[in-house]
C-alpha cells in the first residue's frame, strides 16, 4: 500500500513545529499538517518567503492555524529566542520536524563563528530541540531529523576541527551535516528510551527532490558537481510535495516507532516507507563524540532527563 497525505489522521488539536517552513520540504510538510487540521508553528528566516508561504498555506487551507515565528538557524541567539518565542505560545509539542537547511555551499560562517553547514544544518537544530524539548515530552511528541543519501559520504565529526578549519570542501561539509542528523536522531532516540520518555525520535531523508535547495546549491556554488545535482533533481526528481512525505509519515504515521528511517522506495524516488539504519558499525562512540562536541560548540547542554523534570514541573 502506497502511503499519502491522505493517510494523515486527523491532527486537531495538536501543534507541529517545522523550521524553514516558507519553502521547499517545509513548506509543504506545513501545508499537509495544517490541512490535517494542525496549528503550525511557521519557524523560518527570510520574512518575504514567509509572508508568501503563509499565504500559500492560507489559500491552500482556509482557516489554517498558523503562527509565525522567525528564527535564524545560523545564530544561537535567533534559535533561543524563537524557541523562548514558541514556549510562552505553546505549552505543548506534539510534532517538531527539523527540515530547515543549507546544501553545498562555499565556506562561510555562521553569527557564532561555526562552519555554516554544521551550524545551520545540526548545530542550530540541536539547540532548537534542546530548548523545546520540555513541550515535546509533555505532549509525548515526535522530533524528526531531516537526513540525506550524503551522510553515507560523512565522516564523523572531528572534535579537534568540527568546522574544518583549512580542510574545508562544500559535499564533505554536507555529508558531515547530514550524517551529524542522523547519529542526533538516533542518539535522541536511545537517550528518550533510556529515560523511559514516551516521546519519540525518527528519521527521515526525502531522495532527490527538485527543490529550492538544489537550485540554491548550484547558484551559490557553481560548482561541476552541484550543477550536475539541479540538472537531475529537474530531470528526475520528485517534487517537493512527493519529497516530503517521508518527515510527514515519520511524523504522523500512527504505527511508526521512535527510533525508525522513512525515506523513498528506491532511495531517491518512490513512496515513503521504512527504512533500515545502516552503517552501526562505531555508531555508539560517534554519536557520544556528536553530542559531546555540540554541547560544547553551542554552549547547550542537552540532558533528557533534565528536560522531563522541567515537563512535569511546568
Amino acid at each position: 500500500m502506497t502511503w499519502t497525505t491522505k493517510d494523515i489522521p486527523d491532527q486537531s488539536g495538536r501543534t507541529a513545529v517545522v523550521t524553514g517552513a516558507n519553502g521547499g520540504l517545509g513548506l509543504e510538510t506545513a501545508k499537509a499538517l495544517a490541512a490535517a487540521g494542525a496549528t503550525v508553528v511557521v519557524a523560518a528566516r527570510d520574512p518575504a518567503k514567509t509572508t508568501a508561504a503563509v499565504a500559500a498555506i492560507a489559500s491552500s487551507t482556509p482557516g489554517a492555524d498558523l503562527d509565525v515565528v522567525a528564527v535564524d538557524l545560523g545564530s544561537l541567539e535567533s534559535v533561543r529566542e524563537a524557541a523562548a518565542t514558541i514556549l510562552g505560545r505553546h505549552d505543548r509539542i506534539d510534532i517538531l520536524v527539523n527540515n530547515a537547511g543549507l546544501m553545498a555551499i562555499p565556506e562561510r560562517s555562521t553569527a557564532d563563528g561555526f562552519e555554516m553547514q554544521l551550524g545551520v544544518n545540526h548545530l542550530g537544530h540541536f539547540v532548537l530541540t534542546a530548548r523545546l524539548l520540555p513541550a515535546v515530552l509533555r505532549a509525548g511528541g515526535r522530533v524528526v531529523a531531516v537526513t540525506s543519501t550524503a551522510h553515507h559520504i560523512g565522516r564523523r565529526i572531528d572534535d579537534a576541527n568540527p568546522h574544518l578549519h583549512g580542510r574545508y570542501k562544500p559535499w564533505r561539509s554536507y555529508g558531515q551535516s547530514k550524517l551529524a542528523n542522523y547519529h542526533f536522531a538516533i542518539g535522541l532516540h536511545r537517550k528518550l528510551q533510556h529515560a523511559g520518555a514516551t516521546a519519540a525520535s525518527l528519521l527521515a531523508h526525502p531522495g532527490l527532490s527538485n527543490t529550492e535547495l538544489q537550485s540554491h546549491s548550484a547558484s551559490e556554488s557553481g560548482g561541476a558537481s552541484q550543477r550536475l545535482s539541479q540538472v537531475l533533481a529537474e530531470r528526475t526528481g520528485m517534487s517537493p510535495s512527493q519529497g516530503a512525505l517521508p518527515q510527514l509519515r515519520a511524523a504522523t504515521d500512527p504505527s511508526a516507532r521512535s527510533g525508525q528511517f522513512f525515506a523513498p522506495r528506491f532511495v531517491n524516488s518512490g513512496p515513503p516507507v521504512r527504512r533500515p539504519i545502516l552503517r552501526r558499525l562505531g555508531m555508539s562512540s560517534s554519536i557520544e563524540r556528536m553530542w559531546e562536541v555540540s554541547e560544547r560548540e553551542t554552549g547547550e547542554p542537552f540532558d533528557v532527563a533534565m528536560a522531563l523534570v522541567a515537563a512535569t514541573e511546568a
